[in-house]
């Protein structure tokens, strides 16, 4: 009984030590990544220079950076990202000729209202995305999330129905944050 207890012990300390690891890992990647977009050298004194100062950071930072849950980065990761940015871009013209429309066209009716609907999301840095994506396009404005349930202004309410709503605003980024992020 001991025993189990030990190993179970052990298993768990394994697993926070990869957990920071990884999130040192992460917290450099995406420092160094700031570092380099601001820079955009390929000079060897510059990247070496990027690198010193981004593990730097990111050994002062590593307990305060989780704002992000690290997430293993695969292919199929790496095609969702992509495909996410397509999506959004997408959603995001549809919206501004939508919008533009309203203005050129004032005798367009519009009915703004707040709607809201849940999102099977669990994962807070997915909900944050989701949360700006939507408030991103116009047209929405995300107002709150309270636990898996958003609160969007929309400006012109179609429905009240959830179902609806949630088909109407979020699905389309949600379907791709959970392939992404996962349910839990």
């Amino acid at each position: 009984m001991v025993y189990i207890f030990l190993a179970y012990e052990n298993r768990n300390k394994m697993n926070k030590t990869a957990f920071s690891i990884s999130k040192f890992i992460y917290t450099f990647f995406v420092i160094f990544l700031i570092w380099f977009t601001f820079t955009t050298s390929f000079q060897i004194a510059e990247l070496v220079t990027g690198i010193v100062i981004s593990l730097f950071i990111a050994y002062l930072t590593v307990k305060n950076f989780n704002c992000c849950d690290p997430i293993l980065l695969t292919p199929s990761h790496l095609f969702y990202f992509i495909e996410y940015f397509f999506v959004f871009i997408a959603a995001l013209i549809k919206a501004n000729f939508d919008v533009a429309r309203r203005v050129v066209s004032p005798s367009l009716p519009i009915n703004p209202g707040i709607v809201t609907f849940e999102t099977k999301l669990h994962n807070h840095f997915a909900r944050m995305i989701l949360a700006n994506s939507i408030t991103l396009t116009p047209g929405t404005l995300t107002i709150d999330v309270v636990d898996n349930r958003f609160y969007v202004h929309w400006i012109d309410v179609t429905t009240k129905n959830e179902q609806e709503v949630y088909n109407e605003i979020a699905a389309p980024f949600e379907k791709l944050l959970l392939k992404i992020y996962g349910t839990k």
